[in-house]
């Protein structure tokens, strides 16, 4: 495992790293992560953190932040890290699914309908894997009573990793409140689940490598991110080039 760098962008710290070496700085970490988190980062997340002190610090206290968003890697390879790549939340839960590390997988996020998906094609697909638990919180504020139950149970379950995927900012400010308190490692995947279940298809391989999957993404969800990908796009890059003086 190579030493942790990290490339600063607008603000966030982006860990510099490949598939291969995230994989394995979890693997061979998993004791010192236990209670931390990990985010993964993109240009929506990047733009939150350098506007909102409050969601700043929650990306500054996690374990470190994944440049899952294609600019950010790219961004990172022209400022003197060559060998930054990018590492998606869904492709993450693919490579940990497929290692045989006797980790235990705890799922916290989506609908009741996509987690029972997903446990359907995770028996197919990866008999091997450890479920620990699956659970699909409700859409409000939990009570205290309610959290401290969910917490007992993600611990009672002897989770080693938890997949959160509650959607940006929600599982970043949802895992920087649960930081200590849960007993495995929390990573927030976004959409992750609704990838894995079918819900929504991932861009083809060309328009990833284009640093377009943001535009696929567009095309099945117009409504819902047609402001915030113009917006926090537009105001990317113009914090870039401000920056740039």
């Amino acid at each position: 495992m190579t030493e942790k760098k990290c490339c600063n962008i607008l603000g966030t710290e982006i860990l510099v790293t490949n598939m291969a070496d995230t994989v394995e700085r979890i693997e061979r970490g998993i004791e010192d992560l236990r209670g931390a988190y990990i985010c993964v980062g993109n240009v929506h997340t990047t733009v939150m953190a350098h506007d909102n002190p409050a969601y700043h610090r929650v990306q500054r206290e996690a374990a470190f932040v994944l440049p899952d968003g294609k600019p950010l890697s790219v961004y990172s390879r022209r400022h003197g890290f060559p060998g930054a790549e990018r590492v998606t939340g869904p492709d993450l839960m693919l490579a940990l699914f497929g290692r045989k590390n006797h980790m235990r997988h705890y799922f916290y996020g989506g609908k009741e309908e996509t987690l029972a998906m997903m446990r359907k094609k995770l028996n197919d697909e990866y008999p091997h894997l450890s479920v620990a638990g699956m659970e699909s919180p409700p859409f409000r504020t939990l009570t205290k009573e309610e959290d401290k139950a969910s917490v007992s149970r993600i611990n009672d379950a002897g989770a080693d990793i938890i997949w959160v995927g509650l959607g940006a900012p929600k599982q970043e400010n949802w895992m920087y409140e649960h930081k200590g308190k849960v007993n495995g490692v929390m990573i927030g995947v976004g959409a992750g689940f609704d990838y894995y279940a079918g819900n929504i298809k991932r861009a083809p391989r060309i328009m990833q490598k284009l640093s377009l999957e943001w535009l696929y993404r567009l095309l099945q969800e117009p409504r819902r991110l047609l402001k915030r990908y113009f917006v926090t796009n537009t105001r990317y890059l113009w914090l870039l080039h401000k920056e740039r003086g």
